[in-house]
């Protein structure tokens, strides 16, 4: 049997996480440019190309993945995704490397099966759509300048996420008595200071304050 190398074994060994996931092929750009954007709207990743969910090594034909990748970042992403591409021979096999940096130009959007453009991130091992009020904080970020008053409503989230681990927009709308706009405006006023950080998974989104760098 072929032996792997050392830094592709560990990554292997490693298993999917946040910044890796494997893929037996590429036989669909629109899935793949899924998980090239939910990368560059995170913090990077690797996909690496020909192996199995189990860790094995299946091998692909590498001109035939750099098609499909092509494709991906060219007809099914934007802003386009920069990446770089790294096969590894081993034995008689070819698993190819794909990186993606994290993007700074956030958000980044692939194109779905029905044509529409989404954002998507990474959580744990999966895809997910991106949050609203993180996608609106994305797109604010560098048109225009946060003022906020700190009216009851803002006070209202502060001492409640003080008092508490986590709030879901629903949540804040009922508890403090305001609007879904109101909320989400809000919301993304204090992603963008920096004041709170959204915690995704596929089931919710929750709204946290955000540690102090002395915690």
């Amino acid at each position: 049997m072929a032996r792997i190398p050392k830094y592709l074994a560990d990554l292997i060994a490693g298993g999917e996480s946040i910044t890796l996931d494997f893929k037996f092929e590429i036989s669909d750009s629109r899935k793949i440019a899924k998980t090239l954007v939910a990368f560059a709207n995170t913090q990077g990743g690797k996909l690496l190309i020909g192996v199995k969910d189990n860790g094995k090594i299946a091998g692909v034909r590498t001109n035939e993945e750099l098609f499909m990748i092509e494709s991906a970042t060219n007809l099914y992403s934007r802003p386009k995704i920069k990446y770089t591409f790294k096969p590894w021979t081993i034995g008689d096999k070819t698993v190819v490397e794909l990186t993606v940096l994290q993007g700074n130009k956030k958000p980044y959007y692939a194109k779905d099966y029905d044509n529409k453009w989404k954002a998507y991130v990474r959580v744990a091992d999966q895809n997910i759509l991106a949050d609203r009020v993180l996608l609106g904080a994305w797109k604010y970020r560098k048109k225009r300048t946060v003022k906020i008053s700190y009216s009851r409503k803002e006070q209202f989230l502060l001492d409640y996420l003080n008092d508490n681990d986590g709030i879901t927009f629903d949540e804040f709308v009922e508890l403090a008595e305001i609007s879904p706009a109101e909320a989400e405006k809000i919301l993304i006023d204090f992603v963008m200071l920096d004041i709170i950080n959204v915690e995704m998974n596929e089931k919710k989104t929750v709204y946290k304050i955000k540690p102090s760098e002395n915690q």
